[in-house]
């Protein structure tokens, strides 16, 4: 699919406490809010809607995959930034005394797919993953 501007997604995944999500989101993510109720949030998560909804008995651990030598969660969501800005969310993130599941770092060096990429779980416990690529061309590279 090519096209000159991409469609924001829309997710929404479930959490235990909306007052945490907002901390998390908005203030630690730097996401800013959207619609609300007393059931969900609407955030601006680079450009694309996610959906905070309340849902305690949803929330839970991950199953994991090898990649690169790291278990990966599988079931994740995250976003392709620019380096630069990959750059300052890791050390936003350390700053605020993140706990990584994958700590930040280059994964596939020196092959096609090089890339930036870290791992962290919001308090609810979704695994989120930011990355960057050097090139932006490389995302689909085989």
């Amino acid at each position: 699919m090519t096209t000159t501007a991409m469609p924001p997604f829309h997710l929404a995944f479930p959490v235990r406490d909306l007052a945490e999500a907002r901390r998390f989101y908005g203030e630690l993510l730097g996401c800013s809010e959207g619609r609300s109720s007393d059931e969900w949030v609407d955030f601006n998560f680079h450009g694309h809607q996610i959906v905070a909804h309340l849902a305690p008995s949803e929330c839970g651990a991950n199953a994991t995959n090898a990649v690169d030598g790291h278990g990966v969660p599988v079931r994740h969501f995250g976003v392709v930034l620019d380096m630069a800005a990959w750059e300052v969310m890791a050390e936003r993130l350390r700053g605020a005394g993140t706990k990584f599941v994958i700590e930040p770092y280059i994964r596939f060096k020196g092959e096609v797919g090089e890339q930036a990429t870290m791992f962290f779980h919001d308090p609810s416990g979704n695994a989120i993953e930011l990355k960057a690529f050097k090139e932006m061309a490389s995302l689909f590279a085989k």
